[in-house]
């Protein structure tokens, strides 16, 4: 991964770091904003270390978690533990936009693919 703050992740989304080791003077976490395009999803994916918060912002979806999904709207909150199986689908209409707090810090080798489909 470069050293660039905007960037597509393993996963699909877009990002835009907010907060990361790279950059900043943090140790142990990251934060992001993270953009699923209308009417698209991104990759099944697994972390093997990191926990992750999702906050949305705007939009409306769906974050499938291991074997269920739960709505992502503006306001909720979701947590991801090291190994659950997740992706995030965006509806259509508009961009869904969530904030994303890592920890450990995001990086692309702690990111698995387990599955792929359009994004």
């Amino acid at each position: 991964m470069s050293g660039k703050r905007q960037y597509r992740t393993l996963d699909g989304s877009m990002i835009n770091e907010l907060v990361h080791p790279r950059h900043d003077p943090v140790n142990g976490l990251s934060l992001a904003e993270a953009t699923v395009a209308p009417g698209s999803r991104t990759y099944a994916h697994v972390h093997h270390s990191s926990e992750e918060i999702y906050y949305t912002i705007s939009g409306d979806g769906q974050l499938y978690l291991d074997t269920e999904l739960q709505p992502m709207e503006p306001g909720s909150v979701h947590l991801i533990r090291p190994g659950q199986e997740h992706w995030v689908a965006a509806l259509p209409g508009q961009p869904l936009r969530f904030l994303c707090v890592s920890s450990p810090a995001y990086c692309d080798d702690d990111t698995e693919l387990v599955g792929k489909v359009d994004v």
